[in-house]
């Protein structure tokens, strides 16, 4: 004999089961909140909305804007610039120095004559000494820097060693 109610007993088992789920659930939870240590630190306080300032050329740049300020490029040590290589001076101050500008190949500058040109902020060769040279700025006649010759290191002598031989015992 079939029972012809069968299949409406599986919904109300299905919904204790849960309500009894949800039950025990809740017991748990509140279980573990009232027995846990009350020296927990307080969650952290919410502030308000926070205030985001907006760099507009960086935003800009992102987006692919082209700067329109100026480029300012670091330019080095005048000094820096110049490397003397050799002079050929006379006891009047006159003479040649050998000078690279910016790292080229050296050239010869008269005193008197512009070194390195309009690059390299018109300097002028003021005068030449045994192993100096003194440039300053085209129109005036204080001295700017003075480049010195590198100096070689001195060679060492040392005596010669003496090779020991291994004993022949």
């Amino acid at each position: 004999m079939a029972l012809p109610y069968a299949p409406a007993r599986w919904p109300s088992a299905t919904a204790t089961v849960v309500l009894w789920g949800a039950a025990a659930a809740s017991i748990v939870f509140w279980g573990l909140r009232l027995t846990a240590p009350a020296d927990a630190a307080p969650p952290p306080a919410v502030g308000g909305p926070a205030i985001v300032a907006v760099d507009s050329t960086t935003l800009s740049r992102f987006f692919g804007g082209v700067s329109t300020d100026p480029v300012v490029t670091a330019t080095p040590d005048a000094a820096s610039r110049f490397a003397l290589l050799g002079v050929v001076a006379d006891t009047d101050g006159q003479g040649v120095a050998l000078i690279a500008v910016d790292g080229k190949p050296p050239r010869p500058f008269r005193v008197g004559g512009s070194v390195g040109g309009r690059s390299a902020g018109g300097y002028v060769l003021q005068s030449v000494g045994p192993r100096a040279a003194t440039l300053g700025a085209a129109g005036t006649a204080a001295p700017a820097f003075t480049l010195q010759m590198p100096t070689r290191p001195l060679a060492v002598l040392l005596p010669p060693q003496v090779l020991s031989l291994p004993d022949a015992n």
